[in-house]
C-alpha cells in the first residue's frame, strides 16, 4: 500500500472488524483522517471506553456499564417471564418491537459442536442459577432459527422441563411482506404448524 505507515496501520486494524474488507477499511481510515483530530480523539476514546467500562450484567449477562443493568432493575418489567437470546443484538431487536415487557438472559452464542462450542461455553450455568433463585413462570427461548439456534433451543427445553417452568419457543414462519411462492419448505411447514385462530 502506497500510503504513510500510520494510515496503513489503521487500515489494517479496521479491516480486522467483521464485515469490513480492505477497501471499506481504507475508506474509513481516510474519513477519520479528513474529519480532523477532534473526531479521531472522540472515536479513540469511545473505543477505549467500551473496552474499559462495558461488562456482563451479573443477572442477565447482557453488556452494560452498570451492574445490574437497566433492564434488570426496571420495576415495570415482569420478573417472572424470561426471554433467552443468543446475543445482545437479539435483545436489542426484541426491545425495538416495544412488545416484550419481561426480562432477558443472554447466552453469548449458540451450541455448535462443529465449531467446538458446547454448553460450558455459553451462559447456561448462570441461567440455571438464576432460575433457582428468581421465581420464574415462563422461559421464552428466542434463539435464531438456524441449526445452531434449534440445537440450543432443544437443549434448553430438555434441561429446563424438569424444573417445572413453562418453556416456550418464539413463533417462526413467513415474514411480513414475504411471498409464499419464495418461502422455503421448512419455513412454510413451521408457518402452518404455528397457525392461530383469527
Amino acid at each position: 500500500m502506497a500510503v504513510a505507515d500510520p494510515i496503513a496501520r489503521l487500515v489494517k486494524e479496521l479491516a480486522r472488524l467483521p464485515g469490513i474488507g480492505e477497501k471499506t477499511a481504507q475508506r474509513l481510515a481516510f474519513h477519520v483522517l479528513a474529519a480532523g483530530p477532534e473526531y479521531a480523539q472522540a472515536l479513540a476514546e469511545a473505543v477505549i471506553g467500551v473496552v474499559r467500562d462495558v461488562r456482563c450484567c451479573s443477572r442477565c449477562q447482557t453488556l452494560t456499564d452498570t451492574d445490574p443493568c437497566g433492564i434488570c432493575t426496571d420495576t415495570r418489567r415482569d420478573p417472572r417471564i424470561l426471554c433467552v437470546v443468543e446475543g445482545v443484538p437479539d435483545l436489542v431487536a426484541i426491545e425495538r418491537t416495544h412488545e416484550y415487557k419481561g426480562r432477558y438472559h443472554v447466552l453469548h452464542g449458540a451450541l455448535s459442536p462443529l465449531d467446538g462450542v458446547g454448553p460450558a461455553d455459553l451462559k447456561i450455568r448462570e441461567l440455571l442459577v438464576r432460575l433457582e433463585t428468581d421465581p420464574t413462570d415462563e422461559v421464552i427461548v428466542a434463539t435464531n432459527p438456524d441449526v445452531e439456534g434449534e440445537a440450543t433451543a432443544l437443549y434448553l427445553a430438555r434441561l429446563l422441563k424438569p424444573t417445572g417452568v413453562k418453556v416456550t419457543r418464539i413463533a417462526q414462519g413467513v415474514p411480513m411482506g414475504g411471498d409464499l411462492e419464495y418461502a422455503d419448505q421448512v419455513t412454510l411447514a413451521r408457518a402452518m404448524a404455528g397457525r392461530r385462530e383469527l
